[in-house]
């Protein structure tokens, strides 16, 4: 199948009105090794009144108010309490890497590994107790491996989109060329009664080497900034001003694999309607400059459905993630 192509959408303004750094109002936990920021913000959903944040590279879901950005940090389950991965520390490579998460309809939250290597094949779902349970996906990312309309040269699942009764998951194209097999964008279809139903076996340890079926995959050209590849690297239903509507986060990261980190040209953020028709514009600050940041997650505010929320990778350990408030307009 053919890509679509996303064009540049001229009615489409997208404007960062203004970042905040998240740190946690604590500071930092030794004891539960937490640093005193939010690190690699990857993904962000409403969750109760806060929005919840999840990490790359560090193991907690943030809570976060996004006035002032003032987070709690509710630590997941870790062999022997470690809870910060990076190259620095040389365990990079066991980092769980959730890159997206969203709310249930039941209230539960549901982060999503990115499935690059085995031990990040991986859901977390925390319900109302705030205590975060790991559940072996690994079905799940078997099927999408095995589609390489989906996955391409290397699986890198870094959104998901609860539509009504499906999610939508978004594989991210930045990853290397593999036996002649390029890296792709794309998006596949999961019926949400059949995933909470898988879900529900799996968590009770009755797993079996059967995921769900995929549906309408479908592969994206999403174009380029500066030069460099646009990736997909979120997702959310749009607000109500526009049914059927989906957003997406895409990054221009020069990076040469789905493991290693590249320079970041910037940010765009996009739609795909209900009759398939795809559009995006760059990220820009209210001067209209270029906002050069890996943007990573978003989510729309439950009262103003032009603005979004979106949190910020900046791929630096000693920096906390941040929030922005992004104006979103469209005719």
């Amino acid at each position: 199948m053919p890509p679509r192509t996303s064009r540049l959408a001229s009615d489409l303004r997208i404007t960062v009105e203004r970042t905040i750094p998240l740190w946690y109002r604590d500071g930092a936990a030794p004891a539960l090794d937490r640093p005193a920021f939010v690190r690699a913000g990857s993904g962000v959903t409403w969750w109760g009144g806060r929005l919840a944040v999840v990490q790359d590279d560090t193991a907690f879901v943030a809570l976060v108010d996004p006035v002032t950005g003032i987070a709690e940090g509710v630590p997941m389950p870790m062999p022997g309490g470690v809870r910060q991965f990076g190259a620095d520390r040389g365990n990079k490579r066991d980092k769980p890497d959730l890159e997206a998460v969203l709310t249930l309809p039941d209230g539960r939250l549901l982060a999503f590994g990115s499935g690059s290597t085995e031990s990040r094949e991986r859901l977390l779902v925390m319900g109302a107790d705030r205590l975060p349970r790991w559940i072996n996906a690994a079905p799940l990312y078997r099927a999408l491996r095995a589609e390489p309309a989906f996955a391409g040269s290397e699986l890198n699942v870094e959104g998901a989109a609860l539509l009504g009764d499906r999610v939508r998951l978004f594989q991210r194209g930045n990853g290397a060329v593999v036996d002649g097999v390029d890296a792709v964008n794309a998006t596949v279809d999961l019926s949400l009664t059949v995933f909470l139903a898988m879900i529900d076996q799996w968590s009770s340890g009755r797993s079996t080497d059967v995921g769900p079926a995929l549906q309408a995959i479908t592969p994206y050209s999403l174009g380029t900034l500066e030069g460099v590849a646009l990736s997909f690297t979120d997702a959310t239903a749009w607000s109500a001003s526009h049914p059927g509507r989906v957003a997406w986060l895409a990054a221009a990261e020069d990076s040469p694999d789905t493991y290693r980190d590249g320079a970041c040209a910037g940010s765009a953020l996009g739609f795909i309607d209900p009759d398939g028709a795809v559009g995006y514009q760059t990220l820009r600050t209210a001067d209209g400059a270029l906002f050069r940041a890996k943007a990573e997650g978003i989510v729309f505010d439950r009262e103003d459905p032009t603005l979004a929320w979106v949190v910020l990778d900046l791929d630096d350990s000693t920096r906390p993630s941040e929030l922005c408030a992004v104006r979103v307009l469209s005719a």
